[in-house]
This record gives structure tokens, C-alpha cells and sequence, in this order.
């Protein structure tokens, strides 16, 4: 098992097109390290340079202090587990997962103990003399899986390994994995995904790319509580965070912002004088939303409600922008659709932005 150390790592296609640049990112052993960002954002590009699938335009990756950059795919010491399973149909299920050692050389004992430990592992013995036309899609998924076990290698690379399944089973293969991860703590994993549950669940850390580079690398509750800039923080969370223009009138430990739209909040950032005046973002995630008789972060009248049973999402207009102002509120509440409602908000779960970025993070 090992780290990994990305160090201004790039890509650039044919035609000077630039996909990825300046990517500096230390992995270290026993991590599951999660890529996500919208289309396009270069995130299974970035997966397959690791993998050795993609040339390396610029800059270095070392697997175990060792550099990469030239070696072939197959002495890296990675495994890679596709979203189409690539499966040999006409082989069973323990000759997919064998093939490799086959033709690594390796004996009949040693395949078989290998082969064992990881049918056991991903519970697949009772299915090792079927096809893979005899599987459903989410034991397909592990019997993949059990073909990089068998491998026992340095790193794992996933690449959106759930999104051919359907609602219920991506649920029970995304437990299945966080289990996997769990049975195997010096494993270190690397994982893609547009599911930001599979990210939010299953990371150690995650990366989220954007803009040709890295937007923000935390633990999941690190990006969901103090994002860095306003990217991540729409980006993370769902619904997205609203975003409210505003003016720091008071500052101090307890920075008063005046709204644009009406109302004030109090923010928990910390400003000097030189602040006042500054023009800001005021940003409130929807669970973070509470009806209030006081002074309200926001007004507005209800357009449209989702209930669904444990909770409600209301959709307010706004005059500013297309883009809705939106709460989440526990519980049903489809009668307040036409109201008009006083939203407040906890002042220590308000974030505040200048110029894209968090005050916090000056």
C-alpha cells in the first residue's frame, strides 16, 4: 500500500487545449480520496494520468516516492475499477477475478488463496461458477471489485463505479464499498463521482476540481461548514447554497451585513474597520433556513413547495436573479405555497463572501 504526490501536474491535448494545470495534491496511505466537480472538470481525466491511461503533460506524480511519470500502466501497481465492469462474459466469475494472476504467472495455490480472501471479503463465494450474464448489476460491480482485489495493489482507482445502477443499488454497493474500505484500512483508494452522497459518504477527503484546477481539498464536513470560496459552497450541498448580496455596515466579532434585498444578519467572521462598506455575499445554506417572527435574513412568498414527507423544500422568486431563493424545512408544510414567509438563520452557519471567497479564510 501506498501515498501518492501530485506536484503541478497538468494535462494538455493536441491544439493547445488546457484541461488540467498546476494540480498539487498529497494522498497519503489509507486514504479514500474522492474527485468531484461538474462535467468537463477534467476529474477521470486527472484519475486515468494516476492510472497511467493519460500522458502526463506537466509536472510529476510519485506512487511510493517513486516517480511515475514514464513507467506503463501495468508497473504501477494500480487496479482500476470502470463503470461498465468490464467483465469477460464467457469466463465465471472466478476467472474474471483470476485472469491477471494467470498471466502474471502466478501458481494455482496462489490464485486460489487470492481469490478466496477477496470472494470473502465482497461475499461472492456462492457465485464464483457463475457468468457474469447470472449476476445483477451490483454483484457485477463487486465481482470488478474482487478482480483488483486479487491484485493486491499499491492504490485503487474507481471511476464512477455506481452510475450504472439503479437508485436501490447504488445505496447497497456504495455501503458494500465504505465496508470494503473499512475490512482493508491501509488501502489507499482514489474514487470519481458526480454523487455528491457517494462523496459526502465514503471520503476521507475530497477534491473538488474546477476551473482547470483544485478548488477546495477537505473532509467532507470541512466543505459543507467553511467552504473557501463560492464555488464549493454551491457546489457542495443540495440544494445549493443561496447567495444574497449585501453590505458589512458594523464591524467586529460580530459583523452586522445589511441586505440588499431587505432584512439584516449577523455574521459570526471576524472583520477590522477597513471592512465597512465592503461589498459582500451573504450565504445560507436551505436546511439552515428557519421560519421567524423577528427580524428576518429574508422575506419572501412561498411560489412553489416539494414535500417529501420528512421534509419540504419551499421556492421563493426573487427579483435579483432567475435563480430561486429555496428552504428546507422538516416536516410537511405544502399550506405555506402563496404565503409570505420570514426566513431567519443560526448567525454561526452564515457564510460570507468578497470578490468569490470566504472572509474566513483571509
Amino acid at each position: 500500500m501506498a501515498g501518492l504526490k501530485l506536484a503541478d501536474v497538468g494535462k494538455t491535448y493536441g491544439g493547445g487545449v488546457e484541461v488540467l494545470k498546476n494540480i498539487n495534491l498529497d494522498i497519503k496511505q489509507g486514504e479514500l480520496i474522492v474527485f468531484v466537480g461538474p462535467s468537463g472538470c477534467g476529474k477521470s481525466t486527472l484519475l486515468r494520468m494516476i492510472a497511467g491511461l493519460e500522458k502526463i503533460s506537466s509536472g510529476s506524480l510519485e506512487i511510493d516516492n517513486v516517480l511515475v511519470n514514464d513507467v506503463p500502466p501495468a508497473q504501477r501497481g494500480i487496479a482500476m475499477v470502470f463503470q461498465s465492469y468490464a467483465l469477460y462474459p464467457h469466463m465465471t466469475v472466478k476467472d474474471n477475478m483470476s485472469f491477471a494472476l494467470k498471466l502474471a504467472g502466478k501458481s494455482a495455490a496462489e490464485i486460489d488463496t487470492a481469490v478466496g480472501r477477496a470472494a470473502k471479503i465482497l461475499q461472492l463465494e456462492p457465485y464464483l461458477d457463475r457468468l457474469p450474464k447470472a449476476l445483477s448489476g451490483g454483484q457485477r460491480q463487486r465481482v470488478a471489485i474482487g478482480r483488483a482485489i486479487v491484485r493486491d495493489p499499491k492504490v485503487y482507482l474507481f471511476d464512477e463505479p455506481l452510475s450504472n445502477l439503479d437508485a436501490a443499488l447504488r445505496v447497497a454497493t456504495r455501503i458494500e464499498i465504505a465496508q470494503l474500505k473499512e475490512s482493508m484500512p491501509d488501502s489507499t483508494m482514489i474514487y470519481v463521482t458526480h454523487d455528491q452522497v457517494e462523496a459526502m459518504t465514503l471520503a476521507t477527503r475530497i477534491v473538488v476540481l474546477a476551473n482547470k484546477g483544485i478548488a477546495q481539498v477537505g473532509s467532507p464536513l470541512e466543505l459543507y461548514e467553511r467552504p473557501e470560496n463560492e464555488f464549493v459552497a454551491q457546489f457542495i450541498g443540495s440544494p445549493a447554497m443561496n447567495l444574497m448580496p449585501g453590505e458589512i455596515v458594523e464591524t467586529g466579532e460580530r459583523t452586522k451585513i445589511k441586505l440588499a434585498m431587505g432584512g439584516s444578519a449577523i455574521s459570526a467572521v471576524p472583520t477590522s474597520e477597513s471592512d465597512k462598506g465592503l461589498k459582500v455575499n451573504i450565504g445560507v445554506r436551505p436546511e439552515d433556513f428557519v421560519p421567524t417572527k423577528g427580524e428576518p435574513i429574508y422575506e419572501g412568498t412561498v411560489k412553489l413547495t416539494e414535500a417529501l414527507g420528512e421534509v419540504t423544500i419551499l421556492y421563493f422568486d426573487r427579483d435579483d436573479t432567475d435563480s430561486p431563493m429555496i428552504a428546507k424545512l422538516p416536516g410537511i408544510h405544502a399550506h405555506l405555497r402563496g404565503q409570505t414567509v420570514k426566513m431567519g438563520a443560526d448567525p454561526e452557519k452564515v457564510q460570507v463572501f468578497h470578490n468569490g471567497h470566504s472572509l474566513y479564510y483571509r
